[in-house]
């Protein structure tokens, strides 16, 4: 049983359920949005009497619209049935195990930000007409 227990926080069975699950409900989309979008505009450009075997109107838009819906259902179920708890389990685990959770890689924007700051600080403190870099005649750093 510990085996198994191991298997599922291992996180690659519970994204593999989800994917299947998630890829299930959006073929319904893709499925009504030929249904509702596509058969009527080749019906439209080729003339044809119909290419759906059931049809509302000139653009059954309605089935478009369900599938959509019942793919929201279905991905709200499966977030918090199965992903959101899997997540807070793994999360308690490895807090029991003493694993912390990785701090955010920084950005580009923040090292731009480091980089700024330290060119402000190597003008400041070089001191003009040394030689050392120091700060061209508009009071600007030396451009690298």
């Amino acid at each position: 049983m510990e085996g198994f227990k191991k298997f599922l926080m291992q996180g690659n069975v519970v994204e593999l359920a989800v994917a299947v699950v998630i890829g299930t409900a959006f073929t319904a989309i893709v499925g009504a949005f030929t249904t509702a979008i596509i058969n009527p505009l080749l019906e439209l450009a080729f003339n044809a009497n119909e290419l759906a075997a059931a049809k509302v109107g000139i653009f059954p838009v309605g089935v478009l619209i369900a599938a959509i819906i019942n793919f929201l259902i279905i991905a709200a179920v499966v977030y918090f049935v199965l992903v959101l708890p899997m997540a807070k389990m793994k999360e308690h685990h490895d807090r029991r195990r003493g694993i912390l959770p990785e701090e955010p890689a920084e950005t580009d924007v923040d090292i731009l930000h480091d980089i700024r700051d330290l060119l402000r600080a190597q003008a400041t403190n070089a001191q003009p007409g040394s030689g050392q870099g120091g700060t061209t005649a508009g009071g600007t750093p030396p451009a690298l």
